[in-house]
């Protein structure tokens, strides 16, 4: 179809609407409806919108509504659902719990770690590093398949005993007969003393190191 020039009246609500819509970037319900009214207002008679034309303009303003809608709809669900986490979070605040991770605070002289072996193992290697990326303890592992623990007394390879605080990171390598890894992941375990919701996905703290509560595998007190 031809459109034909529109009136002051109707360039002025135009020229607003537009003006409205470039400096916030968005177009509204209400400005795609003002569209297709100025569209109908103005058009020529000699050539007017088909039937055809009408009802496409008017199926994308019900879908451009209801998209609207709908993500208006999963942008609450989004902030309700972030909610829940956080609350079920804070039942975890004063339990044990296992984690996967591989990095926990000493305390009280020892850490405890584990991991996990899809099948048993020939040799397994056990490191700790400090916080610097140097190595201060190596020893053996037990090789069962399935879970492992491993409690780290907190002395380095001197025997010297480390102060409590420091953060340690344990580094396990596990191999069967033929050198095969059997390795799933290391975990460590501990009391969950609080929770960081600053981020999208809250974290618990354990042993004074944050962990996603997504990696929480086991609750034991």
């Amino acid at each position: 179809m031809t459109v034909s020039a529109t009136s002051s009246a109707s360039t002025a609500t135009t020229t607003s609407s537009s003006s409205s819509t470039s400096s916030n970037s968005t177009l509204t319900s209400s400005d795609f409806l003002s569209l297709l009214v100025s569209e109908l207002q103005n058009q020529n008679p000699l050539d007017a919108t088909s039937t055809t034309d009408l009802v496409n303009q008017l199926t994308s303003y019900a879908n451009f509504t209801s998209q609207q809608s709908i993500n208006s709809n999963l942008n609450s669900l989004a902030g309700s659902f972030s909610s829940l986490v956080t609350l079920n979070s804070v039942n975890y605040i004063g339990h044990t719990v296992e984690a996967k991770t591989d990095t926990s605070t000493l305390s009280n002289g020892s850490a405890t770690f584990g991991y996990s072996l899809s099948s048993a193992a020939s040799n397994v290697s056990i490191s700790v590093k400090d916080s610097s990326g140097s190595t201060v303890w190596t020893g053996t592992g037990s090789g069962n398949a399935g879970s492992n623990s491993f409690t780290w007394d907190g002395k380095d390879s001197s025997a010297n005993q480390l102060t409590d605080g420091g953060q340690y990171t344990i580094s396990v390598t596990a191999t069967d007969s033929t050198g095969n890894s059997v390795l799933n992941y290391t975990t460590v375990t501990g009391t969950v003393t609080g929770i960081d919701t600053s981020t999208s996905t809250p974290s618990l703290t354990v042993n004074g190191v944050s962990v996603s509560a997504a990696n929480i595998i086991g609750v034991t007190s």
